[in-house]
């Protein structure tokens, strides 16, 4: 298998991972453990695991310079911490496909606030691309042409879970111009731990785990399974590919979200949900596309 090929597989199978978050994160809940303690489990296992490996791998790569800590306040409490949460709180109100689909607005956020901060040029394609994604948000949420079920709070907590993912790329951004990326990874989740650790309530995440070996087993899963492998995973394939094609690649996350709310919790998808993530994913692919202007890059 050529080199190409491989790196699309790597990312496939990352993908492919993150996909199935909304099945562990609901059965974590289904245990005892809120979104709050969930998302805490999730940053502590993936930064204590990256610290192990650095510890191995590079020791060089645990050093940062303590004025730098507000890049991984950043990427770590406004991206991680409040985007796992909304999304988990997501996949709780509505079906795995919506939630996955909604946090994939990222890019397009990523986009508006990079014209913001970075005075990035707004183009027509990135107009329409923010057209597409708005009318794909509307469709896939049942707004038009859906059910009567649809819900208000779920699809809020969703654009809410895009908007803070988006911040990782933004904060990124600058981390990245001095540090490793799995510097910034480690320091990111150790950063999120620390800050939720005090309202998670440690000890009754230790009782469940202590009671549950299904509990301990979707935690460990979350944090290694479901966070820590798709990174390793997702950086080899970025390695051998373009980043704008990579994320592209990519949108088979909530495709997979879809196969398994439908699989596991025999959730349903209308027409208009259909057409919703097609043209979520148009508008990822067009802001994707070089026209001979510099394009945004979305870290995954």
């Amino acid at each position: 298998m050529d080199s190409s090929k491989l790196s699309a597989l790597f990312i496939v199978a990352a993908a492919s991972l993150w996909g199935v978050i909304g099945v562990f994160s609901r059965e974590l809940n289904a245990v005892g453990l809120t979104s709050l303690q969930i998302t805490e489990v999730r940053c502590f296992i993936t930064a204590a695991m990256m610290a192990a490996i650095l510890s191995v791998y590079d020791r060089k790569l645990l050093r940062i310079d303590p004025r730098d800590i507000w890049m991984f306040i950043g990427t770590g409490f406004l991206s991680i911490v409040i985007f796992n949460i909304l999304y988990f709180e997501t996949a709780e109100l509505v079906s795995l496909s919506m939630t996955a689909v909604l946090l994939y607005t990222a890019p397009c956020f990523v986009m508006i606030l990079s014209v913001l901060i970075f005075k990035e040029v707004l183009t027509i394609q990135k107009i329409l691309a923010l057209v597409f994604a708005f009318i794909g948000c509307v469709l896939t949420a049942g707004l038009i042409g859906g059910s009567d079920a649809f819900n208000m709070k779920g699809f809020l907590l969703g654009l809410g879970s895009g908007i803070s993912y988006s911040l990782y790329s933004i904060f990124g951004k600058f981390a990245l111009r001095k540090y490793h990326p799995m510097t910034m990874t480690m320091y990111t989740f150790l950063v999120a731990s620390l800050c939720i650790l005090p309202f998670s309530d440690p000890a009754g995440i230790i009782g469940i785990a202590a009671s549950s070996a299904n509990g301990t087993m979707y935690m460990l899963g979350l944090g290694i399974l479901i966070t820590l492998i798709p990174y390793f995973l997702y950086a080899k394939g970025l390695k051998g590919m373009d980043a704008g094609k990579a994320s592209v690649i990519a949108f088979i996350e909530p495709m997979v979200a879809t196969i398994a709310g439908i699989a596991i919790y025999g959730e349903m998808l209308t027409f208009s949900n259909c057409l919703g993530i097609f043209l979520i994913l148009v508008s990822v692919i067009l802001l994707n596309m070089e026209f001979g202007v510099k394009r945004t890059e979305v870290a995954a």
